[in-house]
């Protein structure tokens, strides 16, 4: 029995499907994602979408979709369902699915008649290949199904039209086909698990309306190029695997492969194995390097969120090495002191004051998984000294260390804290100057080092550095901390605080090392718990802000100017139940075990299985955003770790 379970009345219900989505995703960086019914309503949707080198590794959607319709006693019954301009469907195969299970694979059954047609869908692990398997019961008669593919060959973020330059010729292969729409594609081979006919239909299919870009204010109309369709006969009983990817696989083999794929899935029959099972979307694997992909399915490594996201992503894929593979391949990238805001672009920019106070931060939850932290300290010794020097020498032309030991970041129209989103060209949020969470990370960061140093007789670095914490430690609580407020300045710039309630004082609460005192950090966090929490995470500022916006809507503009006004996130959630459970103890567990309880709903209701990017700040506080995002889901994970370990 499943553990994410769906109204079964209600998976017919175009509102209710459509509004569900379903993501799986594999090492090599490809995707899977549509809906319940499997409409597409994103342009981001589609059954295998995949890095393409010849283009930067730029995400490629390949095989939108896979029309099956079954034929028996001459009627078609057509499964497939498509939205077109103005809001028509065509086919309607929604009204045939009986159920939907997600245990180890999304598992679609449809009822026709008498027979029953389970589909069930993965990605091969290390390869750009999507596997389907069709299984046909309860019916004692042969049928005719047929498979059309609908093509796109395009960016994710571009759509197709139709045009005279498509390449309509196909490739007959052992048991299917093979097409390349353009140049510089790969050739997308088509196979069946067994022998079947390809009748050539080349045609466009015009005007498929997504859903979702329409109401995000961007282009939703598309074209796509349908080859024609396969066609063989099913047995009572019988399965038959289908395979699209961009090598020639051997047929004879597709079913133990669709097996050997499956047994390495993780069930999901809990709300913790569900969120280990999402855990492993988010590693990506090539060559010798191991990254984060911060959500799906626009996004590629954002660094400052893999760093947040990795203690989690180590707990949920039960890997504690995958520390160490992302650590050693992000330091790679490391100039100036400075880590790039993504490793993946071939121009990185350098615009966030924070990612390496994170990868300091996340040397440091490394260290504390190991009964001896000593190891982990010799492998990253050199790049966290680094790090601290560039910063204390103000060597990134945006950051200043001040006189007692603060840093001060401020770059003009730019956003250089986790809170980077642009409306109009600028910054939402500037939070130029003394910035409270980044100066509770540096903090951490050289009390953690020198600690580290202490460990390993490093007498030199102890004698740099052993002054700096008591003053910047004094400097931090005159800055941040003043009398009548019960919370800290959100940043400070020219000695004038921002008082506006943000999440960013229970990060500086949650820090293993802080300036601040058990009393302080107790009210801090009753603010928070006052002001900030919602059932999906910590508000980024408080409803009572004259600014505050609680509803992300409207086009992209007016959607950027509120996911840093009000808008609330899971990840932040670690943090305020380490602090909360530091100061309580296992006193504390009610309270935690009830804010944690109430994520669990969130998981059938957007994409099922995972946590989306961001949520209103209001109620019910709908998902918005990317469909999965790692550090959301990490945090939860940490969370729940640190909830079950509370002494």
């Amino acid at each position: 029995m499943s553990y994410l379970k769906f109204d079964k009345e209600q998976l017919v219900n175009l509102e209710y499907s459509l509004n569900r989505e379903i993501l799986r995703s594999n090492r090599a960086g490809s995707y899977i994602s549509t809906t319940l019914n499997g409409c597409n309503t994103r342009k981001y949707h589609g059954l295998l979408v995949c890095p393409i080198n010849n283009f930067g590794g730029e995400k490629h959607v390949l095989l939108s979709s896979l029309d099956v319709s079954l034929i028996q006693d001459n009627e078609e019954f057509r499964l497939g369902i498509h939205r077109y301009k103005g809001g028509s469907y065509d086919p309607k195969g929604h009204i045939y699915i009986e159920n939907i299970e997600l245990d180890y694979l999304p598992k679609i059954s449809y009822r026709i008649g008498n027979a029953l047609l389970t589909m069930e869908r993965l990605l091969v692990e290390k390869k750009e290949q999507i596997l389907i398997r069709y299984t046909l019961s309860d019916t004692t008669k042969e049928t005719i199904v047929r498979f059309k593919p609908f093509l796109a060959f395009r960016n994710i973020h571009s759509l197709s039209k139709a045009n005279l330059f498509v390449n309509s010729k196909f490739q007959s292969v052992s048991n299917g086909a093979s097409m390349r729409l353009y140049d510089g594609y790969p050739d997308l081979f088509m196979q069946f698990n067994k022998k079947n006919d390809f009748i050539p239909v080349p045609d466009w299919y015009y005007n498929i309306e997504y859903l979702k870009e329409l109401h995000r204010g961007y282009e939703y109309l598309e074209d796509l190029f349908v080859p024609g369709y396969f066609e063989l006969s099913m047995k009572p009983g019988e399965t038959v695997i289908f395979a699209a990817g961009t090598e020639l696989s051997n047929p004879n083999t597709l079913k133990q492969r669709f097996t050997r794929e499956q047994n390495k899935r993780t069930r999901r029959f809990t709300f913790l194995s569900s969120l280990k099972n999402a855990c492993e979307q988010f590693v990506l694997q090539k060559k010798n390097e191991t990254s984060i992909i911060a959500g799906f399915p626009w996004y590629n490594s954002i660094t400052r969120q893999a760093f947040v996201a990795l203690p989690g992503l180590a707990l949920g894929t039960g890997k504690n090495s995958l520390f160490a593979d992302v650590l050693t391949t992000y330091k790679k990238h490391i100039k100036n002191g400075l880590l790039p805001d993504t490793i993946d672009s071939q121009q990185p920019t350098y615009n966030s004051a924070d990612a390496s106070l994170w990868f300091i931060w996340a040397v440091q939850q490394y260290a504390k998984t190991q009964r001896s932290p000593r190891g982990v300290w010799l492998n990253y010794s050199f790049t966290v000294k680094e790090i601290l020097e560039a910063y204390r020498n103000s060597l990134p032309d945006f950051l200043e260390m001040t006189s007692d030991g603060l840093l001060c970041a401020e770059k003009e129209n730019t956003a250089l804290t986790w809170m980077d989103s642009y409306s109009e060209g600028k910054p939402v949020v500037q939070r130029a100057g003394l910035a409270a969470e980044i100066n509770a990370l540096w903090y951490n960061a050289i009390v953690f080092a020198l600690e580290m140093a202490k460990i390993s007789n490093d007498s030199k670095f102890i004698k740099e550095w052993e002054a700096m914490p008591q003053k910047m430690g004094d400097a931090f609580l005159r800055t941040f901390c003043s009398e009548g407020h019960d919370h800290l300045a959100d940043v400070v710039k020219d000695g004038i605080r921002d008082w506006a309630v943000r999440p960013n004082m229970v990060i500086a609460a949650a820090m293993d090392y802080s300036p601040l005192s058990k009393e302080q950090r107790k009210h801090i966090l009753s603010e928070a718990k006052r002001r900030l929490l919602t059932p999906r995470g910590l508000r980024t500022l408080s409803p009572d802000h004259l600014r505050y916006k609680g509803i992300i809507q409207g086009g992209p503009d007016q959607r950027e100017s509120a996911v840093h006004m009000g808008a609330a996130y899971p990840w932040l959630i670690q943090f305020f139940v380490k602090a909360y459970l530091e100061i309580h103890g296992r006193g504390g567990l009610p309270f935690v075990k009830q804010i944690l309880e109430r994520f669990e709903e969130t998981v059938t209701e957007h994409c099922v299985g995972t946590l989306s990017e961001t949520y209103n700040g209001d109620p019910p506080h709908k998902a918005k955003g990317a469909t999965s995002q790692a550090w959301n889901v990490a945090g939860i994970v940490n969370a729940l770790h640190l909830m079950q370990n509370c002494k």
